[in-house]
């Protein structure tokens, strides 16, 4: 695909990443560790997707204070004036609103794809041509368009889009319903109606589609910077975000795109993906080994065990005798130990207990 002026990515990478814990920490969450041992992080991995396709000057990153540091150090290739740290923290809708203004200033005509930074993807010759296409629907058509994906299993841990009337182009259908990590029940009736795909939480539209979805969502803030400031340099920018920011709802593009804007539809895709979200998601997605044991990047002895996923420090080995379904993680000063099952709903409500009962040193 050639690189063009008028395409643009922002990728999102200020997530805590609490549901694969203890891995990924409060001070170094998922999307900046090398989980699979490649020598690349998932952000890296991100950014290493998109450059071959997106111009290096129109990637941007969202983050937070806390991990600007890492962003830096992981992607030195980006210009700092290209991250985007938000003052405070108000989840992922406000920042991807900061990156359209940012955008729009430059090239009103831009089409934007926004992407979390943990993205699993094993097609990417598919994967970029999923994006090309998506990229020249939301040119010539004024809509948010999702990239969605065939489940292959009930996981309650993700967004199920239900693909409505078919548009103009192949495979693409107008949304006709969202739901959020459903109960396993739901996910399984969604997945077997077949009218149900997965959210994979990469969204494209043109800068206009999301200027008026953004202004018929959050009050005037960001907007109003142009009227105030009309000729605003870049660092009266950054004041003037630093003093309104705090004025936007707490809401995460998946709610702001799918949930409260009309002309949204969905694009059928075939990559190979999944989101490194949860443990149980890291056990489907990866290859299975001698007893459908998944063992990540790890020294292990298995031993009568069966349909775990383990992952250790480098330099530790295991030796599991007798464990059938269960997730093992080390990481730091902690160990998890626990059913497999729907593990993001249990590792959420460790997370809480230990951070009530031990401190902020153990999340």
């Amino acid at each position: 695909m050639e690189k063009t002026k008028s395409n643009y990515c922002v990728i999102l990478a200020g997530g805590k990443g609490r549901r694969l814990w203890p891995c990924s920490r409060e001070d170094r969450p998922k999307q900046f560790i090398d989980f699979f041992g490649t020598g690349r992080t998932q952000l890296q991995t991100t950014f290493d997707r998109f450059s071959k396709i997106i111009p290096l000057e129109n990637i941007f990153i969202c983050t937070c204070q806390e991990y600007l540091s890492l962003v830096k150090e992981q992607v030195p290739d980006i210009d700092e004036r290209n991250i985007l740290v938000e003052p405070i923290n108000r989840n992922t809708a406000p920042s991807v609103a900061w990156a359209n203004m940012r955008i729009k200033r430059g090239n009103p005509d831009a089409n934007i794809i926004i992407t979390p930074a943990d993205q699993l993807v094993v097609d990417e010759a598919a994967f970029i041509r999923c994006i090309e296409t998506g990229l020249n629907y939301v040119s010539h058509n004024d809509v948010l368009l999702a990239m969605g994906v065939k489940p292959t299993r009930p996981e309650p841990g993700y967004g199920y889009i239900q693909m409505g009337d078919l548009s103009c182009k192949p495979d693409v259908f107008k949304v006709k319903s969202f739901t959020e990590k459903p109960e396993r029940t739901f996910a399984k009736m969604f997945m077997e109606s077949g009218e149900f795909y997965w959210n994979t939480g990469i969204f494209l539209a043109n800068s206009r589609k999301l200027t008026q979805s953004f202004e018929s969502i959050f009050p005037s803030v960001l907007r109003n910077l142009k009227f105030e400031k009309p000729t605003y340099s870049y660092d009266e920018e950054l004041e003037y975000v630093k003093q309104n920011y705090p004025r936007y709802p707490n809401l995460s593009i998946d709610y702001a795109i799918l949930e409260d804007t009309d002309d949204v539809y969905v694009m059928k895709c075939e990559f190979g993906w999944a989101d490194l979200g949860t443990w149980h998601a890291v056990y489907e997605f990866m290859s299975h080994g001698d007893a459908d044991n998944v063992v990540v990047d790890s020294e292990v002895m298995l031993d009568d065990s069966h349909n775990n996923v383990i992952k250790l420090p480098k330099g530790k080995l295991g030796v599991i005798n007798g464990l059938d379904g269960y997730i093992v993680a080390e990481e730091g000063n902690v160990l998890l130990i626990c059913k497999k099952g729907d593990s993001s709903a249990l590792v959420r409500k460790y997370v809480n207990e230990v951070l009530i009962k031990y401190g902020e040193d153990y999340v």
